[in-house]
């Protein structure tokens, strides 16, 4: 892969998403979709239309049914997050679709040294110092995202939350609260 290939046009490898460079979370350990949606900074709706369009689906458990709630993992939230981002620059959902499945595809080894960058209309991976130079130096990156900061971001936005205080947006949680007091 060399600086200013869009992620389109990256070979496909390991069919992995952030495999290293994260904190060793338990992969049973879940987030309530409000907990997602609050540590990704964005709302609900946003959530529940990108799982069901499976842009971002929930890998720790997904919605089987009404009531059933989704549960998110670290890795989900980050790439929450990466969307967030992606979309607050003006890239379409469509080229972050296609950004996001070759995330997966690519299998980044050393995620906090990552850096998406974008010309406005195509998404680029760099995982060195010189692809990102490389890439401003030919004027195609516009603004670059630095994953590393981004997930240092979500870690301590998760940590921060006190999971025995319920989230005020969380109704569900809420009720339950009232009834058992």
């Amino acid at each position: 892969m060399t600086a200013g290939e869009p992620l389109g046009e990256i070979p496909l490898a390991a069919d992995l998403l952030f495999t290293d460079g994260l904190p060793q979370m338990d992969d049973e350990v879940g987030y309530r979709g409000a907990v997602a949606a609050r540590a990704a900074g964005i709302t609900y709706r946003q959530l529940d239309y990108w799982a069901r369009t499976e842009l971002v689906e929930p890998t720790v458990r997904g919605a089987s049914g009404s009531g059933s709630q989704r549960l998110y993992g670290f890795r989900d939230i980050l790439v929450l997050k990466l969307v967030k981002r992606l979309l607050d620059t003006g890239i379409s959902l469509q080229q972050i679709r296609t950004a996001v499945e070759q995330l997966r595809v690519a299998g980044i080894r050393d995620l906090t040294g990552t850096t998406l960058m974008s010309d406005g209309a195509s998404v680029y991976l760099c995982t060195s110092n010189d692809e990102v130079i490389d890439l401003v130096s030919r004027g195609q990156g516009v603004f670059g995202i630095a994953v590393g900061k981004v997930l240092r971001e979500v870690e301590s936005t998760l940590v921060s939350f006190d999971p025995q205080v319920p989230d005020p947006s969380d109704e569900l949680a809420a009720r339950r609260t009232r009834r058992s007091a």
